[in-house]
């Protein structure tokens, strides 16, 4: 996967640490299982989020936030091809472009542009406070996607992941997809129903894998705001490989089965490995917002626009 070197990266796209104000009753979501306990045993037993966000990752509630330096090296498509912090705000712009086009046009709902804050160890959030352990994750409170880049070194070295640019977009894309389901008011499902094969804490995160699956189909075919030309080259089948490692790499009988040996179906949030690269197939088969419906679907491993 690369961008076209030509694309302008707008250096105002990200923040950098910071966050919101460290206290909040908002939902954390897409930062694994962690991020999930975290948010539910606050609902359970009362008391904010974020402080026991941060005694599962060790996050410090009273310290301060790590703020990253902003990259002023991020230019063009070329830079975002050679640097993963680029890479993020270039997937950021690219997702703005689609959603901005796609989900009014598919569902007649306005998108709504998120924050996009790129952090380092620990940061404040309108969720709480969050550690790096709880990788990449959007809070609808602040309706921003945290991201330490570091993260996706240890997805491939703790997860197993390929190291491939789209494993990276495919995270980026999975958190927004996050957001849409914010705006589309299903982001709720998850706190509502928090665990088991087909709880809707799985159908969401499988949801948002179909919608960063969305975003891919588009991201090659549709041109750039201010160009001719698409944020991304054609996608090869390496690419599409990629994506799908990352997506069985965060599976939860992947983790549960390299952690304990065993699997727990009862006790998962996001879905199989299976699950989550057939749901990411969909929407980048499809490229149908309808199609993402985790919802209605009465057997997750056999998403209906794969039959």
């Amino acid at each position: 996967m690369t961008f076209n070197e030509g694309l302008q990266i707008d250096p105002n796209r990200a923040s950098g640490g910071g966050g919101g104000p460290g206290m909040g009753g908002g939902m954390v979501l897409g930062g694994g299982a962690i991020g999930i306990i975290a948010v539910i045993a606050a609902l359970i037993f009362g008391g904010d989020p974020g402080s026991i966000l941060g005694q599962f990752t060790g996050a410090d509630s009273n310290s301060g936030s790590n703020a990253t330096t902003l990259p002023t090296h991020c230019k063009t498509g070329a830079d975002a091809n050679k640097y993963v912090d680029c890479r993020v705000i270039l997937t950021a712009q690219s997702l703005d472009a689609i959603w901005g086009t796609e989900l009014p046009k598919q569902t007649s709902r306005k998108y709504v542009v998120p924050k996009l804050n790129l952090f380092s160890g620990a940061v404040n959030t309108g969720c709480g406070r969050a550690s790096s352990a709880v990788g990449p994750f959007y809070c609808p409170a602040d309706q921003t996607v945290y991201i330490d880049t570091s993260f996706f070194q240890e997805l491939v070295d703790r997860f197993g992941s390929s190291g491939g640019p789209l494993a990276q977009e495919y995270v980026v894309a999975h958190e927004f997809g996050h957001h849409i389901q914010n705006l589309l008011g299903d982001i709720n499902r998850a706190q509502r129903d928090p665990k088991g094969p087909q709880s809707g804490a799985v159908r969401t995160e499988l949801q948002a894998d179909c919608y960063a699956g969305v975003w891919a189909y588009y991201a090659d075919k549709l041109p750039a705001p201010g160009s001719s030309t698409p944020f991304l080259k054609p996608l090869t089948d390496n690419d599409v490989r990629d994506a799908l490692s990352a997506a069985s790499a965060v599976g939860d009988d992947r983790i549960q089965k390299a952690a304990t040996g065993r699997v727990n179906p009862e006790a998962w949030t996001h879905g199989s490995s299976d699950e989550r690269q057939k749901w990411f197939l969909t929407g980048y088969k499809t490229g149908q917002v309808k199609s993402c419906d985790t919802f209605s679907a009465a057997d997750l491993s056999n998403p209906p626009a794969l039959r």
